[in-house]
């Protein structure tokens, strides 16, 4: 430490003369700088070039010494941190030893306590944050609540409109259903009406008649002196030759000299009996009915004049036998003359 005190010095009055001769320089610079002459451009140069000759060996020289000095005094620091070496290589370490003999578990307990310090500040923060997430979760919840809130008074707001839209629509359907119904009962009403002035209107003789006898004197009518049974087979004969297009009722009495009143109760004798049937027709702007047979009447007239009716060999006669009615010359004969007097 004293060799270092001592070398200290030096070093400092060789900075200090480094530092004055750089300051004149300066100064001379400066100087130089400040109060040019400007007689004219070639005196100025001229000065100038004389001025640079005059410098330039100065400038030299101190670099030089600049120089020379450069290495000179990092010889001299190198020289002295090698002395220092020297004199105490483990000054260094023993004061380290020393620090550490004086208080081992400094360190420790320091480290100990930042460490704590640091715990403390992260246990503040997490509580921090933990705080300010509890308040944003409340936020939300109560956001929450005042949503669902909101969204129950609408859905509630549209159930009630819901409520009253189906009301409404119901005492709506019920009206057009009540009206539909009046409309329907009075279309009814009409239709009966109608009907009713229809059935007046076609209202006869026979259906007055009708509805005055019972079943019992429809079916047992009979005429007095007559076969009712040549009768109605007569009736439904003549009813027949019609075929489909049947005989007004007053045509055929007319034809049989019966009364309108002994016509129409044997109508309904020969309907009830399945022979005929009775059809409503508007004739000549009156109601009437024309009779069209049902079931035609069993006749004989058909084959009356058959041969085989009195042949003297109808017991021998099959379809596949030696008499056959296919190969018969009397039947064959008989449909001939039949045909001509058609």
């Amino acid at each position: 430490m004293k060799n270092k005190d001592n070398l200290d010095p030096k070093k400092e009055k060789k900075v200090n003369k480094i530092k004055e001769q750089l300051a004149r320089l300066r100064e001379k610079l400066a100087s130089e700088n400040k109060n040019p002459s400007f007689p004219s451009k070639s005196k100025f140069k001229k000065t100038e070039d004389k001025a640079k000759q005059a410098e330039a060996p100065k400038e030299a020289k101190e670099k030089k010494a600049i120089r020379k000095e450069d290495p000179k005094k990092k010889a001299k620091e190198v020289k002295e941190k090698k002395a220092i070496r020297k004199e105490d290589p483990k000054k260094e370490a023993r004061e380290k030893k020393a620090i550490r003999k004086e208080d081992p578990k400094k360190e420790a307990r320091e480290k100990k306590a930042i460490r704590k310090e640091e715990v403390k500040k992260k246990a503040k923060e997490a509580k921090e944050k933990k705080a300010i997430r509890k308040e944003e979760v409340k936020k939300k919840a109560k956001e929450a609540k005042e949503k669902k809130a909101i969204r129950k008074e609408e859905v509630k707001k549209k159930a009630k409109e819901a409520k009253e839209k189906k009301v409404r629509r119901k005492e709506e359907v019920k009206k057009r259903a009540e009206e539909a119904k009046e409309k329907k009962e009075e279309a009814k009403k009409k239709e009966e009406e109608a009907k009713k002035k229809e059935e007046e209107a076609k209202r006869t003789y026979e259906d007055e008649l009708e509805e005055q006898l019972t079943e019992e004197e429809i079916t047992g009518f009979q005429l007095e002196k007559t076969d009712m049974d040549k009768m109605c087979n007569r009736v439904c004969e003549n009813i027949a030759g019609y075929e489909s297009d049947g005989i007004l009722q007053s045509q055929l009495w007319k034809k049989f000299k019966l009364s309108s009143r002994d016509g129409s109760r044997l109508a309904l004798k020969l309907e009830r009996m399945g022979m005929i049937t009775r059809e409503k027709i508007l004739e000549k702007e009156r109601w009437t009915y024309k009779l069209i047979i049902k079931k035609t009447p069993v006749s004989t007239k058909s084959i009356e004049g058959a041969p085989c009716l009195t042949c003297p060999v109808e017991a021998k006669c099959s379809l596949d036998g030696e008499v056959s009615p296919k190969t018969c010359q009397w039947i064959e004969n008989w449909v001939m003359i039949e045909l001509k007097n058609k």
